[in-house]
């Protein structure tokens, strides 16, 4: 083996055991998709855009997949059930619902209710896995969750009072509690490589959407082939899709499920610094302020328990 081969591989393995910066990454492309999700609201259904994002994203993983996917398929037989759940549930119900909910609620409302997501990890894990907070990660999960309301909310709490939910946010809510559902079950995951396993659930999910899209095809306008539809596909099928689903998977694997689960607050975060790099909007003290309590608030949150005796 060559140097630069043993470089190659020893860079490979430090970033595959980074779980914090692998989250951000999650964090960053998860922003970016509903930022876009919410540009192509009106232009691409949601069942369209969310099987041809997984098809995509299936065909763009399957070749450095399908030698792991052979390797581990007994595994993945053995504990089918779960794996065909965890592909209905992370991959086919929540991306559908996320773009179905965008095209009724405002870009406030999602982003508050996103923040809801490390509490319906923390009830999946008391009920699947009898886990329970600690002390440490329900105070940094509150800490984080103020950060983000600071800043979207612009310092000013009273714009709670002018928030209405509608039949967008109570689709984004059930689309939360389903893939926290699914950040607490692929703990039970088959110990397979993590190419088998979105190659797996990539392919999986797409073909679950499959009666939903037949539906929508003829209930609905088809999808024009225009250039931003085309950018978006590729947008939603590279970074959200793949990019951060092996790293979201990957920190989960590494700090657990409630550990992991605080990175939500930072997606709203990134969120709003996308809109003042792309939309022109300008920072402003609160932004400074929100961001440094979600910073110390997913610190708190995702530090390992001290060890008891």
């Amino acid at each position: 083996m060559s140097v630069s081969d043993q470089t190659t591989r020893a860079d490979s393995s430090w970033l595959a055991n980074q779980p914090y910066l692998l989250l951000l990454v999650t964090a960053l492309c998860w922003a970016g998709n509903a930022i876009v999700g919410r540009l192509a609201a009106g232009h691409i259904p949601p069942v369209t855009l969310s099987f041809l994002r997984w098809s995509l994203a299936f065909l763009l993983i399957l070749p450095f997949a399908w030698k792991h996917l052979l390797r581990d398929w007994s595994a993945i037989r053995a504990r089918l059930g779960t794996m065909v759940v965890l592909s209905i549930t992370g991959i086919g119900a929540f991306n559908t619902l996320q773009y179905w909910a965008l095209e009724h609620t405002e870009a406030l409302n999602t982003l508050l209710l996103q923040s809801a997501g490390p509490l319906f990890v923390a009830v999946w894990s008391l009920i699947l896995l009898g886990v329970s907070l600690t002390l440490a990660q329900a105070g940094g999960i509150l800490l984080s969750l103020t950060g983000v309301l600071v800043i979207l909310l612009r310092g000013d709490l009273t714009t709670l009072t002018s928030i209405e939910f509608n039949k967008g946010d109570i689709i984004f809510t059930v689309a939360l509690a389903i893939f926290g559902l699914y950040s607490v079950l692929s703990l039970k995951r088959p110990n397979i490589h993590g190419l088998s396993f979105v190659g797996f659930t990539f392919g999986c999910g797409a073909a679950s959407l499959i009666p939903l899209l037949v539906y929508e095809l003829f209930s609905r306008p088809v999808m024009q082939l225009d250039a931003p539809n085309l950018l978006t596909l590729f947008y939603v099928a590279v970074f959200p899709s793949t990019l951060a689903y092996l790293c979201f998977n990957r920190g989960v694997q590494l700090i657990g499920a409630n550990r992991a689960a605080p990175f939500f607050h930072v997606v709203p975060v990134f969120g709003s610094v996308m809109a003042i790099v792309f939309l022109g909007e300008r920072p402003q003290l609160f932004h400074f302020i929100g961001f440094a309590l979600v910073l110390v608030g997913v610190f708190v949150a995702s530090r390992k328990p001290a060890s008891t005796a």
